[in-house]
């Protein structure tokens, strides 16, 4: 059988050694990259859901977030391999639509995983963190952190018109207290407290650049929302070049176990926990009872969030580091 490949991508076939036989059925997961650490514990969620359960996992990425031509050639490598069910984190949520419909029509079960596609229900489940709320949490967090001075607002966001970095953002905004739009829409508001506002890729080198210029332009931020972890960890170095890391309060999304020792440490203020491994494990046994019975799952399911921070601020729920650590992306 002839596999095709249509841009350069990364494609694991992970054949686990008790399954064998042709009759084994065959799901996939599709990440939007491979080392982002988040995407690294889903898909070590996906492959323990898969071996309790006896069927074979293939899982493929792009090669960073955005990569919308890798995700496509995936889809199509897993079709070409009979995968039954396929789950997807989208890295461009309208573009993979035209690829979910593809693999729709070919009886394939598509789950979208962390991020929705656009329109939502164009995947047949999503099994996600309500990103507004995510936002929400962290501007609460922030604005209190500020203890009542003018706000001078950096975001560092992921690409444009996703919408998980709207709702993120969007979120924060509103937590915050300023003028905010609706969870539903996609473009990222802009209230005149946010001085600046910067694409990451949820990358750590593009978090610190972005976070350099923004202090060029605008040296009085002191306030910093991050798309993730590893814009926070760029962002981070960039303040502490600058000396401004003890003076900025610095907020981000995930709850990774680094995160967490981020948060711990006082690099990071606090940040909106959620639980990829949860995702993973619930899309699985989602997949199997479609194998199984044809059943399909449908709509949004809530996988959970929880504020984490080192200090406890009055009027903010919020869980300590301890629980943080015990949680980091759903472990058990």
């Amino acid at each position: 059988m002839q596999v095709r490949r249509t841009v350069p991508i990364v494609l694991f076939l992970l054949i686990l050694p008790t399954l064998v036989g042709a009759q084994t059925p065959t799901i996939g997961l599709i990440t939007k990259t491979e080392t982002n650490p988040y995407f690294v514990m889903m898909k070590k969620g996906a492959e323990s859901a898969a071996k309790a359960n006896g069927v074979r996992l293939l899982s493929g990425a792009g090669r960073n977030d955005g990569d919308n031509a890798g995700q496509v050639a995936v889809i199509e490598n897993m079709i070409a391999a009979g995968a039954k069910v396929i789950m997807i984190t989208p890295s461009d949520a309208k573009a993979i639509v035209p690829a979910i419909k593809r693999a729709q029509a070919k009886g394939i079960l598509v789950i979208a995983l962390d991020s929705p596609s656009d329109p939502v229900d164009a995947a047949d489940a999503l099994f996600a963190t309500d990103n507004y709320r995510a936002g929400t949490l962290i501007g609460r967090y922030a604005r209190a952190a500020l203890k009542g001075k003018p706000a001078r607002i950096a975001t560092l966001d992921l690409i444009p018109g996703h919408p998980v970095g709207a709702q993120r953002h969007n979120g924060f905004l509103k937590g915050f207290g300023l003028t905010a739009p609706d969870r539903n829409v996609n473009t990222l508001g802009k209230p005149a407290e946010v001085v600046c506002m910067a694409d990451s890729y949820g990358d750590q080198s593009r978090g610190q650049t972005a976070m350099e210029n923004c202090l060029q332009k605008n040296p009085d931020i002191n306030v910093v929302y991050t798309i993730n972890e590893p814009t926070a960890a760029g962002a981070y170095k960039a303040l502490k070049s600058r000396r401004r890391e003890k003076d900025v309060v610095l907020v981000s999304v995930d709850g990774g176990c680094q995160g967490v020792r981020d948060v711990a440490s006082g690099e990071i203020a606090a940040t909106a926990q959620q639980y990829p491994m949860k995702m993973a494990e619930m899309g699985v046994s989602a997949a199997m009872t479609f194998i199984r019975t044809g059943k399909k799952p449908r709509g949004y399911t809530d996988t959970g969030v929880a504020l984490i921070a080192a200090k406890p601020l009055a009027g903010v729920e919020s869980r300590d580091v301890k629980t943080g650590l015990d949680l980091c992306f759903g472990r058990k």
